[in-house]
């Protein structure tokens, strides 16, 4: 059965719209150009701005003429109002953030670590390093609304645990959320760490440019946030995004490819078979990685070695040939590469990708799609993080109308 409505929740709701159109406006607008954009009332505009300000999320920052009349009164964020705290759990680093409401890095760091650490002591280093994050930055603690935690999946959102993700071998049922919660006094929020990265791209999209899209995030193992008419699309448990399962390759054969897409694109395989090659001296098992980081951006400026060149082209036609699976199945308007090992493979990706992609005879899409690298930088899971957070506090829901049963 369906839910009722919930009729005093929609103050709440129309506060949440005229503060998303405040923030998207980077430049400052009117509450005339809010009432035009929202569709609301001047006076509901004005009663709503006036208890904003109040709150200290926006400010008058000055007049703007508009021609014949009284000039207008300009609104803008106040983006040090409130802050978020943003965490990335990677297997081999943990990334922290601090953000502001406009989504800007007020603070960073970054804690290295191992796949086979102990969660306890994983986590207690991820408290310190939030506490001494907060005491640098000089913010009050009343300021900060919460954090978010950003994990490989798979995970329960619902408890708040991390269950079993398989590149993290000390991670087993950890209810990380309410463990952060209590440890740092504040709001946890937990997300799959390719979902948060599709929150922050989301959340930095000022011209609604991805609301149709797919991020492809490249890190220590593969994964995809996906995004369908401004919504981010978690799946039934909140797990959804794990292609590295995706085949291809065609018929597998022994000593041939790896067949899995997550496999064939994996830095530290693709760093194992450059040495196999003789292309680059080491062992790719007893590497750390950073050692595969130095390793994979050396094999990725190989451009004039064909052994490299073969290596990197079949990464390059296995990771076109899972997209445009992806693509006829989801029908995205475009797909955002990113993550911490996405930039040596920068322009393989971005040059040879598209063509193979649409020049396919199997591409179905009556549209082309686009290509292109996040805006937000390697970081971008950590602050995806912290979106979570300023998405769940300060964005407009329309099931916060349903009454909860």
């Amino acid at each position: 059965m369906r839910a009722g409505s919930n009729l005093p929740a929609v103050g709440g709701y129309n506060q949440a719209v005229i503060l998303d159109a405040v923030r998207r406006a980077p430049d400052g607008v009117s509450r005339v150009e809010v009432a035009n954009s929202t569709g609301l009332s001047a006076q509901t505009v004005t009663n709503i701005v006036r208890r904003l300000i109040q709150e200290g999320l926006v400010v008058e920052a000055g007049t703007r003429g508009v021609g014949v009349g009284k000039p207008r009164t300009i609104l803008r964020l106040d983006p040090m109002a409130r802050l978020a705290v943003g965490i990335h759990l990677d297997p081999s680093v943990i990334t922290i953030v601090l953000l502001d409401l406009a989504g800007s890095v007020v603070s960073h760091r970054r804690l290295r670590t191992t796949s086979t650490a102990k969660a306890s002591r994983t986590i207690t280093r991820i408290v310190r390093g939030v506490q001494s994050l907060l005491a640098e930055a000089g913010v009050d603690d009343s300021r900060v609304m919460g954090a978010g935690i950003a994990a490989p999946g798979p995970i329960d959102m619902v408890s708040g645990v991390v269950l079993n993700p398989p590149l993290l071998t000390g991670w087993h049922d950890v209810p990380v959320r309410d463990d952060l919660a209590q440890a740092l006094g504040m709001p946890v929020i937990l997300e799959k760490d390719v979902t948060a990265a599709a929150v922050a791209e989301l959340w930095m999209d000022t011209a609604g440019e991805r609301n149709d899209m797919v991020f492809f995030y490249c890190g220590t193992g593969i994964g995809l946030g996906m995004v369908s008419r401004g919504e981010v699309i978690r799946g039934f448990s909140s797990n959804a995004g794990d292609v590295g399962s995706v085949i291809v390759g065609g018929v597998p054969k022994t000593g041939h490819r790896r067949w899995r897409l997550g496999n064939s694109i994996m830095p530290r395989l693709l760093v194992g078979d450059a040495i196999d090659a003789g292309i680059i001296a080491g062992d790719a098992d007893s590497m750390t990685t950073a050692e595969v980081g130095a390793a994979f951006s050396e094999l990725a400026g190989m451009t004039d070695d064909p052994r490299a060149q073969r290596i990197v082209g079949a990464a390059v036609g296995d990771l076109a040939e899972g997209l445009l699976i992806l693509a006829n199945l989801l029908d995205m308007d475009r797909v955002v590469f990113g993550g911490p090992f996405f930039a040596p493979m920068r322009d393989a990706f971005l040059k040879r990708v598209p063509p193979l992609v649409m020049g396919s005879p199997s591409y179905t899409l009556p549209h082309p799609i686009t290509f292109c690298e996040s805006s937000i930088g390697e970081d971008v899971a950590a602050i995806g993080a912290a979106c979570l957070v300023l998405d769940d506090r300060l964005s407009p829901r329309p099931q916060s109308f349903l009454i909860s049963r």
